[in-house]
């Protein structure tokens, strides 16, 4: 059993105290979430880390102390950056090194279908469903993005029209997704058009802020080069030269998403995103993005990605809860239908 155990040592290089400081975190938070989340041990003094466990999460450990120390360089005389255990956890999944114990997939090179910049830096894949998500965005018309909260549907969606804008690819943005609300009556709600969808478009509102900013924002809405409008101001409407996000597409009904489908122009491309585990439709009414699985899967143009908890890129007990949930979901309808499963 100790044959696969490794001692890895390693200097981080050029020495100095608050870069380290930055890197360990508070209390050496982040040394300790490398620990628990790759299973390895890992001690140091100054510069000098030894780090302990199976080869491969070893190597692995050391190429992530190494990229994190690197992140820590001040950028043209500013203060040594933070490193946050949301960067570190970030690290993680795009070291491909998943929470079931899977081996990094050395061969697999992926990330490098799309390579955004913006204020918070560089926007790339960091899971193998991520990167084809991505690719086929920029190869297909219409993509569909299916799967649970946290994966960076609607994330990376926003960050290829941005993308596809910059390069004049389009010539406006359109973000829309229906006013459904979650489970919750929130009554009527003050203020004019804008003020009433605004609290629904929140999610796609705070990934252009932080990819352009908030006053390029701004200027862009009030030119209508971005526009952000509920799902039922989009009939009766033909869309060229843009792209066009669909969020929350579970809780379209199937004739408004038939209906949104067919808005599509000339040189437009269009993302639908969506969970169909979490449909806030009456129960009498069938989700047009379940219905839209159904119906348009083979059909030339259009590329189906479907995301797992593996994808999920927030907090990792964001990908528990989720999993947690599909294994409680398998054994209902285990349970329903006996008889199917039976051999």
């Amino acid at each position: 059993m100790t044959a696969n155990v490794t001692h890895l040592e390693l200097e981080l290089q050029p020495a100095d105290g608050q870069r380290l400081a930055s890197l360990c975190g508070p209390f050496d938070d982040n040394i300790k979430q490398l620990e628990r989340r790759l299973g390895v041990e890992i001690n140091y003094h100054n510069q000098h880390f030894q780090l302990v466990g199976p080869t491969n999460l070893v190597k692995v450990g050391g190429e992530l102390l190494t990229q994190l120390y690197v992140d820590t360089q001040p950028v043209r005389g500013q203060s040594v950056p933070d490193i946050t255990p949301e960067q570190v956890h970030l690290a993680i999944k795009a070291s491909r090194v998943l929470e079931q114990d899977e081996q990094p997939n050395e061969g697999y090179q992926y990330g490098k279908e799309v390579v955004i910049k913006t204020k918070r830096g560089l926007i790339k894949p960091r899971t193998p469903n991520q990167a084809h998500y991505v690719a086929h965005i920029l190869s297909h018309d219409i993509t569909f993005g299916i799967g649970p909260a946290g994966t960076g549907k609607t994330y990376l969606a926003v960050a290829a029209a941005v993308d596809a804008l910059e390069r004049q690819e389009v010539r406006r943005i359109l973000l829309t997704r229906p006013a459904v609300e979650a489970g919750e009556k929130l009554g009527f709600l003050p203020g004019d058009l804008s003020q009433k969808v605004d609290p629904y478009l929140r999610p796609l509102y705070d990934a252009l802020f932080e990819m352009l900013g908030f006053e390029r924002v701004e200027k862009l809405i009030e030119r209508n080069v971005i526009e952000v409008a509920p799902l039922a101001y989009m009939r009766g409407r033909t869309l060229n030269d843009a792209f066009i996000i669909l969020d929350e597409s579970q809780n379209t009904t199937v004739e408004q998403m038939k209906m949104f489908l067919t808005r599509i122009g000339f040189n437009s491309r269009a993302v639908i995103t969506g969970d169909i585990t979490q449909i806030d439709l009456p129960r009498n009414a069938k989700s047009g993005l379940r219905h839209a699985i159904e119906v348009l899967t083979g059909v030339d143009g259009l590329s189906f990605n479907f995301f797992r908890a593996e994808d999920v890129v927030r907090h990792p007990v964001v990908a528990r809860i989720v999993r947690a949930y599909e294994a409680f979901d398998d054994k209902q309808k285990r349970d329903q239908h006996p008889d199917e499963n039976a051999s």
